[in-house]
């Protein structure tokens, strides 16, 4: 299967692909994902990023992210990494989207248009330790407390999320 990324312009016409690390080199704007996932509690699943990751290892972050690939099904992207990131699968609802830039110490740039998506979930959570270090439940108020707070703890499109998060909640 291709890892080729949708590469877009700000109207979220694909302009053309490429693969993952040089789009992040490049700062190219592409198409991404994230999946935040409650409980009947009314809690959010967030995860901590493995800290070998890419950029932002370490950091919390919302319950699932990636990129949609070139020649895959949206919804078949979105339950692969769901299930390979947390270990579960469910039904997800398309919220909104948005563009953030952001530059990392390391001279990659995450510039994406990101499709948010939630869903509910009440199952047991088996985390890939490759993809996350750890993960809690937890009210979307105090995550937005403690981002404002501590927001070197968080991932930048988190953060934006975390300022709409009363649309998904």
């Amino acid at each position: 299967m291709s890892q080729l990324l949708l590469l877009v312009d700000e109207e979220d016409n694909v302009i053309g692909y490429d693969e993952k690390l040089p789009v992040h080199q490049k700062g190219l704007l592409h198409r991404a994902f994230s999946i935040v996932i409650f409980n009947s509690k009314g809690e959010m699943l967030i995860q901590k990023r493995a800290k070998g990751k890419y950029h932002s290892g370490g950091l919390w972050t919302n319950t699932c992210c990636s990129h949609p690939l070139k020649d895959e099904v949206l919804e078949d992207t979105l339950q692969r990494k769901l299930k390979e990131e947390m270990g579960f699968t469910c039904p997800l609802t398309y919220k909104y989207k948005f563009i953030y830039k952001y530059n990392f110490d390391n001279g990659l740039t995450e510039y994406e248009l990101d499709y948010v998506y939630t869903g509910m979930f009440n199952g047991e959570v088996m985390p890939n330790p490759e993809e996350a270090e750890g993960f809690r439940w937890v009210k979307a108020a105090d995550v937005v407390s403690e981002a404002k707070l501590y927001p070197e703890k968080y991932t930048e499109w988190f953060k934006h999320i975390l300022a709409r998060i009363s649309e998904i909640s």
